[in-house]
């Protein structure tokens, strides 16, 4: 074992300390690691705003290419930040009306093609108890339509219609199981990281590979 000797380890160790601290009561230290993961995270957010967007989108086009229409949405995004000026703020208004309508024409289309269109075209497969694909493509068609009368209210839950009804609520709990797992392993996979990196790089343990 050989300890790092290298600043900026010792520095990432104080932080992952610092944060895993919040475990057993709110702290001091884990105070610093969250103000410090904010105040990078923003400081991070601003230079890839400017490099990404500001300087490509609209300095280089407007002042060197002459595209003038661009100061448009520009002005739209300074009425944005006057919301926080209490006597102009009600200009601000007029920008996020139109950001959140021409927002929601462009995400609607897309969602219907994602969320819906992709989920009709999933139940529409070949059913059959031949192969396997068969087998799972009727276990799919039931579950989506157990699920839907699940979440029809129309018609009380009563006999083969409410015995639907509670199939489609298994469904659902097998799929919130299946994404909480999900979530679960990502989050196990941070933790796997974050203790490679104090036994590796901190302390210099070598692990077998």
């Amino acid at each position: 074992m050989q300890i790092s000797t290298n600043p900026w380890v010792w520095l990432g160790v104080f932080f992952t300390f610092s944060v895993l601290s919040f475990l057993y009561k709110d702290n001091p230290f884990y105070k610093l690691a969250e103000h410090v993961t904010v105040g990078v995270s923003i400081g991070y957010f601003m230079v890839i705003w400017w490099t990404n967007t500001v300087n490509p989108r609209f300095i280089i086009p407007v002042f060197e290419n002459g595209d003038y229409y661009l100061i448009i949405p520009a002005i739209m995004g300074l009425m944005m930040v006057l919301r926080i000026v209490p006597k102009w703020s009600w200009l601000s208004r007029y920008a996020i009306c139109f950001t959140v309508g021409a927002g929601a024409g462009m995400g609607i289309p897309r969602s219907m093609q994602a969320s819906v269109l992709r989920q009709l075209e999933s139940t529409m497969l070949h059913l059959g108890f031949g192969t396997t694909t068969g087998i799972n493509n009727i276990v799919i068609f039931i579950g989506v339509l157990a699920v839907l009368i699940y979440f029809f209210f129309s018609k009380e839950h009563k006999g083969v219609f409410g015995g639907a009804a509670k199939l489609g609520i298994w469904f659902l709990m097998v799929g919130f199981g299946a994404t909480f797992g999900y979530t679960v392993m990502a989050r196990l996979s941070l933790f796997i990281g974050r203790v490679l990196f104090i036994l590796q790089d901190f302390l210099g343990i070598p692990l077998a590979g």
